[in-house]
C-alpha cells in the first residue's frame, strides 16, 4: 500500500457525500470519482442498480463511463478512480479495462473485493495492466455508512 495523500481524503469526503444520496432508491451507498492528473473532477457517479434496474450500474462503472464521455476516449490513463468501497471484479475489470493507473477506496470488502480482500485483480501480473491501490482512506466512515445501510434493510 501507498502512504495516502491528504487530496486523497478531501476527494473521499466527497465521495461520501454522494454516497449518502444512494439510499433515496434504494441503493447501496457507494460513490465514485474520476480524477484527472491535475486534480480535475471529469465525474461523479453512485450505485444506481435499484434505480435502474441495471446489474452493472455500479458507482465505478458509471463514473467510468462518464469520465470517458467527458474526456471522449477510453483511455483514462493519468486518471485516479477514487471510491467509498473496495471495487468488485466487475469493477476492477472496468477500471483494467480503462487503463486507469491509481484507485483509491475506503472501506474493504471481504466477500466480494478484488483489490486485495477476496482477490487482487487490479494488480495481477499474469495481465497486461497493474494498478497502484490506495486503501483504506477514511476507511471508519466508509465502513460505518455500509453497516448501518445493511442493519436498515435488515430491519425492514
Amino acid at each position: 500500500m501507498t502512504r495516502v495523500d491528504p487530496t486523497h481524503r478531501v476527494l473521499m469526503q466527497r465521495c461520501i457525500e454522494e454516497a449518502r444520496l444512494a439510499p433515496v432508491t434504494g441503493d447501496v451507498p457507494v460513490a465514485a470519482l474520476v480524477v484527472d492528473s491535475a486534480g480535475v473532477v471529469l465525474a461523479s457517479a453512485r450505485n444506481e442498480r435499484e434505480a435502474t434496474g441495471d446489474p452493472t450500474a455500479h458507482a465505478e462503472v458509471l463514473a467510468i463511463r462518464r469520465a470517458a464521455e467527458t474526456r471522449g476516449e477510453w483511455r483514462l490513463e493519468g486518471c485516479t478512480l477514487v471510491v467509498t468501497l473496495e471495487p468488485c471484479v466487475m469493477c476492477a475489470g472496468a477500471i483494467l479495462a480503462a487503463r486507469i493507473p491509481v484507485v483509491v477506496f475506503g472501506a474493504w470488502d471481504e466477500k466480494a473485493g478484488a483489490a486485495g480482500s477476496l482477490v487482487d485483480v487490479l494488480r495481477d501480473r499474469r495481465l497486461n495492466h497493474r494498478v497502484q491501490v490506495i486503501g483504506g482512506v477514511e476507511e471508519p466512515e466508509c465502513a460505518a455508512m455500509m453497516r448501518s445501510f445493511f442493519a436498515q434493510a435488515r430491519e425492514s
